[in-house]
């Protein structure tokens, strides 16, 4: 039986033409280490896994940066704050002003040392993107494992007791919201004051924005469709649901993203199916971004496209319309 990687990239795509615009977002993944191992994970994160950005290549990530003027890194693992240069990284980047995002798993601030990360990340105004993939404590739990739950709330007091997720947006905190099976995401704005009210009237906390992504049927999830004999109506699913009215926000037009050896991807998603930046054969890595311009260039598309722009669009910053 073919995995979802050789059913998605071994097969032609209809999916249409895209090109960059200016580059604004540097998704960066510092590692594919986790203190979690969730169903839905694209990244196939966990406890054992080992690899890790090392500190020449979070120095190359800064001189990017500088070179093009980036105004966002985004951060992501893995849990991103299990590298060792985490730390590092972002009040580099925030003596430069660059905005931080930390995608960010929640119970890793039950972790033990990283009991100060809140108070960090508070102190580096680093805008915190965090995993709740439902307000529900049984549907957390068959995507992220038991306990799971009661933890993100604990976690979620200890940011509100920070500043975190109060109206005044000073210091945000956003949830993301995942399916928990084959299905595209509900309504955002609907779902957002569901979630406002459940975990506002049930335990007193607070966020700032929810954020709705579609399920990508690759890696873990992609394993899982594949075993239950899902994957072919999923993508049927996607593909039907295809807007072209999404195809202006995706966020692969504006951002690149890096693996944790430097090397650099059209998304997230490209990463993790090894399908390199560029055309042509081999790897372009950071190194090669810090005197040209991607501006123009084609993007690399496939099957698993359109989880990006199903319905009402999905990307890191949520819901594209």
């Amino acid at each position: 039986m073919k995995d979802s990687r050789q059913l998605i990239i071994g097969q032609q795509t209809s999916f249409p033409a895209l090109r960059r615009g200016a580059l604004q977002t540097l998704q960066v993944n510092l590692g594919y280490r986790c203190n979690l191992s969730c169903v839905h994970c694209h990244v196939n994160a966990g406890p054992t896994r080992t690899e890790e950005m090392d500190r020449d290549t979070v120095a190359l990530v800064l001189d990017v940066i500088d070179a093009h003027g980036i105004s966002c890194l985004d951060l992501t693992g893995g849990a991103p704050e299990m590298n060792p240069h985490f730390r590092y990284l972002v009040s580099e980047a925030r003596k430069r002003g660059v905005e931080v995002i930390d995608r960010c798993n929640l119970t890793i601030l039950l972790e033990d040392g990283h009991e100060d990360l809140a108070d960090f990340l508070a102190d580096q105004g680093v805008r915190v993107v965090a995993s709740l993939p439902c307000y529900l404590e049984d549907n957390v739990e068959k995507q992220r494992g038991k306990g799971v739950y009661a933890a993100s709330i604990e976690a979620i007091r200890r940011l509100n007791a920070r500043g975190f997720g109060q109206p005044d947006g000073e210091r945000v905190l956003d949830l993301v919201y995942n399916p928990v099976g084959a299905s595209l995401p509900p309504a955002q704005a609907a779902l957002e004051a569901d979630y406002k009210r459940e975990l506002g009237e049930r335990f007193g906390i607070a966020f700032n924005g929810l954020l709705t992504i579609t399920n990508m049927p690759i890696s873990r999830f992609g394993a899982v469709l594949t075993a239950q004999g899902q994957f072919e109506d999923y993508m049927a699913l996607l593909r039907d649901n295809h807007s072209d009215s999404n195809l202006a926000s995706v966020m692969c037009r504006s951002l690149v993203s890096v693996d944790y050896q430097g090397f650099l991807y059209d998304c997230d998603f490209n990463q993790m199916l090894d399908i390199p930046l560029g055309e042509g054969a081999g790897r372009k890595h950071l190194k090669e971004l810090l005197d040209a311009s991607l501006e123009g260039n084609p993007v690399r598309v496939a099957e698993h496209c359109y989880g990006c722009t199903a319905g009402a669009g999905s990307s890191c910053s949520g819901a594209l319309n």
